[in-house]
């Protein structure tokens, strides 16, 4: 395997910021990591870059950069109950979304367009729109990069929460299991059930429904309403570097969420089936006056205060270290007004 030193980072990032790798190797298969683990050119620590959708850059990276490249799309196995349909970790997510429907095998059309690589979305256990990753997931495929050793996790062994899972910890002694910088996904499962179901119970896609007349969508239907609704909401990480949502939704108690709508009835909340109340963060944020304000290059989004975004362009692009300024004060306004602590989902180095 080929290690290149000092390579630019600014086109494998979504959010357009200009760093540089001191060392960056492609994988684009199993083989490729086991060769290169097994090789003078493997020192610790390593960092894994997927389709760099979900990532703000602070600096250049002096650790070892896996740009996970592996492709490859299948169906395994067809049943009653369902299609086991396998991805390479370096295919594109939405067009992996795209090539289901294209076959035959719909469930995870309430996905579409969502940015970055299928690797990436067991870690992020990426949802939208009533659907989420591990609604859909049956196994992945990875690679120890400690020992070397192949294994394989079912949807249990992953730990999924709300955009988490077991990857995104560190294990705090021997005996727990986190697997943080330490695992290199190759492959992922999902089971795509049977008989398919659509997930509608959202306003934008109720609306979508009214406008057209159509009340019992198929799944490309669906596809294409989620297509329409995020391109008119997010800007296009090729026309405008962003990471996509750069705040969680908080959940609350019911207590908390009276409270708020006590103070300030229009906030926008959902119940959840545990009891909690999640509220959503872009509205919270909106109500602090942050939309279209700015810190150097990086700037909350104008039509939608959860997306920050990269006015510089390629040629004066914002640094990390201004779009987590802003991310910071945007916490702190948010917190002082609600008393409720954002919490960001890219992933910052």
């Amino acid at each position: 395997m080929l290690v290149e030193n000092n390579v630019a980072l600014q086109p494998l990032n979504s959010f357009g910021i200009a760093a540089r790798a001191q060392r960056f190797a492609r994988v684009r298969s199993e083989a490729d990591l086991t060769a290169l683990m097994a090789g003078p050119d493997w020192v610790a620590p390593v960092f894994v870059l997927g389709g760099g959708s979900n990532l703000v850059i602070t600096g250049d990276i002096k650790a070892l950069v896996l740009k996970v490249d592996i492709p490859g799309r299948r169906l395994v196995e067809e049943t009653a109950k369902g299609w086991l349909v396998e991805s390479g970790a370096g295919e594109n997510w939405h067009q992996f979304v795209a090539w289901t429907l294209e076959q035959g095998w719909p469930g995870l059309e309430n996905l579409a367009l969502i940015p970055g690589s299928v690797g990436a979305s067991p870690v992020q256990n990426i949802g939208a729109y009533g659907v989420e990753l591990q609604d859909r997931f049956h196994s992945l495929d990875a690679i120890d990069l400690q020992t070397g050793r192949a294994f394989s996790l079912d949807a249990a062994q992953c730990g999924f929460g709300y955009r988490d899972s077991v990857f995104k910890h560190v294990p705090s002694d021997a005996r727990s299991f986190g697997l943080a910088g330490r695992a290199l996904i190759t492959r992922v499962r999902f089971l795509l059930p049977r008989p398919w179901k659509p997930v509608l119970g959202y306003l934008d896609l109720e609306r979508k429904m009214a406008e057209t007349g159509i009340h019992t969508p198929d799944a490309q239907q669906i596809f294409d309403w989620i297509v329409a609704i995020r391109r008119a909401k997010l800007p296009d990480p090729a026309l405008i570097g962003n990471a996509g949502s750069f705040f969680k939704n908080p959940t609350v108690t019911p207590e908390q969420c009276a409270d708020i709508i006590a103070r300030d009835p229009k906030v926008v909340h959902y119940p959840m089936p545990d009891g909690s109340i999640k509220l959503a963060a872009g509205w919270l944020i909106d109500a602090c006056g942050w939309k279209g304000k700015s810190v150097g290059n990086a700037a909350v989004y104008e039509k939608q205060a959860l997306v920050l975004v990269n006015r510089g362009g390629p040629s004066h692009p914002c640094t990390g270290g201004e779009v987590m300024t802003l991310a910071k004060a945007i916490q702190t306004s948010v917190y002082e007004r609600f008393g409720i602590r954002l919490e960001p989902e890219p992933v910052v180095v």
